[in-house]
Order: structure tokens, then sequence, then C-alpha cells
């Protein structure tokens, strides 16, 4: 069946406290995509961010980002007042996230609902806990330690917290109680509002795709209370740790710096982490998207000591093992895999053999120099297309910063025209390809330019900021996304 969706993340909806969150705006921007006949909505990550604000690098990846936690609902819970919201500053722009002010200003508020809450806990709080504890007492013991030492890495603490030692580990449970509680607050409520978003979008007929990295923060409750699983040393420092080597694009590589899986511990259990952690987010989502998925065939590996990604080596992945230890386990799968970069014969092979669709992206396709796998006269049935992912410039952008003879082959390929509008022509290109799915992010759908751009890789600062201003999604528009969508099979089919 041939549909089509939206890449928006939560962050970016608008919102009058400075992030985009799980109430109000998020349940229009479902029903926007509900009048534009679409099928998916795709997000990024949605855990905590942590150094770099990106929702790749998180300090768990069980946990929910409590920023996204809607202020205008806990006010309807009585956790918090109106003028409580209004009584800080949440922004310097209503088009960018401000993590700076988010983090001094939003958790000092959330603390006040805390106050409030423990004086009636719900019932509902309490089998919360009892049923998330697998994770939930590490996060939020981690969280709890993590601001007692004032911000520091796990690395940096005292030698029996760093080890968990379990002396030390009951010693800093009875110290940081009421710390610890507060965090499993943020996640029930975290989890309460989410579960509401996707049950409206279910009911609207919306799909949820969700992004799963697949490597975790070196700073995480999942690395401290998981060492065995990464590849650490003696003193639980990496060996090793994750990026790409140097390419055309980046002269040293990318230096990641996420410790590296020992697979070879994994496979011993079952793989009984990955497990837990696609069951977790199979029931966050309706559909998941691997970023990185070439890792699990080969990846490469950098020592932890160097400054660039130079001096990596390619090691064996688990390939087709751990997808079918999990489904053994979890069942059929539903998965996208990010196929993107340099693809080995292992590595196509390996996405042949899962049999999850892979990526096709427009803004890789305008080399007039060689044939490319990313025209859409190439692509097959069984893949999704994208204009750009949330590491692409935008379809504006693109036109602007490309090479001449890209763009003067992208114009000639897909006939575009002022008249039509660049970004619509480029989004037709990906509407009218043979690919089952076709998703475009939500800054082309405005026909934004670099400005609006959600990340530029191995950059740090100007990142994962990108805001929508109130009354930029419209009807009006939906209307226009949808008679493409229908022109191109892809209208959502009304129940």
């Amino acid at each position: 069946m041939r549909t089509s969706g939206i890449l928006m993340h939560i962050s970016s909806l608008p919102s009058k406290y400075g992030i985009g969150t799980m109430g109000r705006e998020a349940k229009r921007f479902v029903n926007f995509l509900a009048e534009a006949g679409q099928t998916y909505w795709q997000i990024l990550p949605i855990c905590p961010t942590s150094y770099g604000d990106s929702p790749y690098q998180s300090f768990s990846s069980f946990a929910g980002n409590p920023y996204f936690i809607d202020l205008d609902l806990l006010c309807k819970d009585g956790l918090l007042t109106k003028e409580e919201c209004e009584s800080y500053v949440w922004e310097k722009t209503e088009t960018e996230a401000d993590f700076g002010i988010l983090y001094e200003n939003r958790y000092d508020l959330l603390k006040k609902a805390y106050a409030r809450f423990v004086r009636k806990k719900p019932k509902k709080f309490q089998a919360f806990c009892e049923k998330e504890c697998e994770w939930l007492d590490d996060y939020a013991l981690f969280m709890a330690l993590k601001d007692a030492n004032g911000g520091a890495a796990w690395m940096e603490w005292s030698e029996g917290l760093r080890f968990r030692e379990e002396a030390a580990l009951n010693e800093a449970k009875e110290a940081y109680g009421q710390e610890m509680e507060f965090y499993k607050m943020l996640q029930y409520l975290f989890f309460r509002q989410w579960r509401s978003l996707k049950a409206y979008a279910n009911k609207k007929g919306i799909s949820i795709i969700g992004d799963v990295p697949i490597y975790v923060a070196g700073d995480s409750s999942d690395v401290w209370a998981n060492p065995s699983q990464f590849y650490l040393d003696e003193e639980l420092n990496p060996v090793e740790v994750a990026g790409c080597p140097p390419d055309a694009f980046s002269k040293d590589g990318q230096l990641w710096g996420n410790p590296l899986f020992r697979w070879d511990k994994m496979k011993e259990d079952g793989y009984l982490w990955w497990t837990k952690r696609i069951r977790a987010m199979s029931e966050l989502y309706d559909v998941v998207r691997i970023d990185h998925f070439r890792g699990f065939d080969s990846y490469y590996a950098i020592p932890a000591k160097d400054d660039t990604a130079r001096n990596g080596t390619w090691r064996k992945g688990p390939g087709m093992e751990l997808f079918e230890a999990m489904e053994q386990k979890l069942g059929k799968l539903n998965i996208i895999v990010e196929d993107l970069g340099f693809l080995t014969p292992s590595v196509l092979k390996l996405v042949k053999d899962s049999g999850f669709p892979g990526m096709k992206v427009l803004q890789f396709a305008f080399d007039p120099r060689e044939e490319s796998d990313y025209l859409p006269h190439n692509y097959k049935s069984h893949s999704v297309v994208y204009t750009g992912t949330h590491d692409n410039d935008t379809i504006l952008g693109w036109m602007n910063t490309a090479p001449k003879e890209s763009v003067k082959f992208a114009k000639k390929y897909l006939n575009l025209t002022r008249k039509e509008g660049y970004n619509w022509g480029m989004m037709r290109g990906a509407w009218a390809s043979v690919s089952d799915l076709a998703i475009v992010p939500m800054q082309d759908v405005l026909g934004l330019g670099s400005k609006a751009r959600m990340n530029t890789p191995s950059t740090l600062g100007c990142n994962w900021k990108w805001r929508a201003k109130k009354g930029d999604i419209t009807l009006r528009l939906a209307k226009k996304v949808r008679r493409y969508t229908k022109m191109y099979g892809r209208e959502r089919s009304e129940d």
C-alpha cells in the first residue's frame, strides 16, 4: 500500500513555553496530518537530551524527555498554576528552542509540581513505578546522583558509586530518595501524556514512526547500570568509541564518542538488553526506525584516546543473529532501517535478509557525474523515500548550497520550477516515486530555508533548535498536501 507521512519532532511544535510538548498543539498537528491525508507522523528520539542537546545522546534509552511534558495539562491536573508557568522566561525567539533557558527554568517549575504531587500520589503512580522498575530505578538514581555531583559524568563519581558497590548504592538510595521520586514522577507524567497523545493519533488513523539510535551515550544510566554490555576497561572507561571514517564530506571522519557494545557478551545472554530496548520502543511507537543500521553488519571502532576518527578499525557486528534472536522473543518487528552511507555487499545482504525497508534520500541523488541509487527510477517499492532527513539541509537550503551542477540536474530531472516552488517539486518527486512510503520534513512543507535546518553533523551549539510558529500549520496547507498525496495514490483511506 502506498502511504506518506511528515517528519516533525515534538520539540518543533509551536508552544508559548519554549519547546513543543505533548499537549494541545501536538493534537492539532495530528489533526493537520489527518486533514492532509497522511498515514504517518515521524519523530526523532524522545529520550532526555544531554550535552549538545541532541536527542541521539541521551541519559537513558528508555526514559522520556521531561521538556515534552505539557504544562497546560499539569495545570488541569492541579499540579501547577497558569501564573506559575507564565512567570518564567522560556525563549529568546519563537522559532528556536533555547536549551540553556529550559535547563535553568523547566526543572525549577516541575519541582513545584512535585511538591503538590507528593501530597496525594495517584495510585497509578506506584503501579507505573513497579511496571517500569527494571530501567526506572537505575535512571532515577542516576539522575539524582548527577545532580548531587554537580552534573558530572558518572565516570567522575566516587569509586563506590562508579563501580556500583552495594553499600554505596544503598546509602545513595537512602540519601536521595526524594530526588529519585521526583525523577520517577517526571517519567510517570511523561508516559501518561505520551500514551494519551499516541492513542489520539491512532484513533485519527495516524501511526507514529519513532527513531532509535544504534548507540547510547557514555554518560547514561544505560552504560552505568550495564557496564559489562559495553567495551570498557578495568576503570570503566571506554577502550574504543563509535564514529565514521573520513570521507568526501569530512577529512577527519566523525567522532561520535559513544561506547561500543560488547557483542560477544550480548550474545551470551541472547541479546537481552537489545530485546528489552526494542520491546520498549515497539510499545512506544507504531513503527521503529533504527539509525545507522550498517553498524549491525560492521562498525567503526576508534581508539578512545584519539581526538579524530582517522585511526579507526572496522569490526564485525552481530548481523542477522541479533534480529533473529529478537524476533523469536518479540514476534515480527515493524522496523525501518537507516541504510545510508557507504554500503558494502555484506551490508546490502543484511538489509535484504532482514526484510526491513531501507531508505532513499532525494538530496543524495543529483550528482551528474554518476548514476545514483537515490534517483527515483532506481528505487524498489519496498523502501522509504525522504526528501531529506534531520541531518540534511532543507530543500530550499540545499538548492542554495549544493553544487550548481547538482541543482541543475535536479531541476531537469524533476522539472522543478519557481512557479510550483522548488520545495513542492522535490516533494512531488518523492510522492511520485514507487517507494511504498514517502516522508517529507515539515520544514519542506513550510518552504523554509537553512535557518530551519535541524542538524548539521559534526557541529555543536546550533542544532536541534527549530520550532514552527503558531499559525504556520494551517488547514489550507493541509489541503494542498492532500491534493499531492491523492494525486500520487498515497492518500490515507478514511475508515
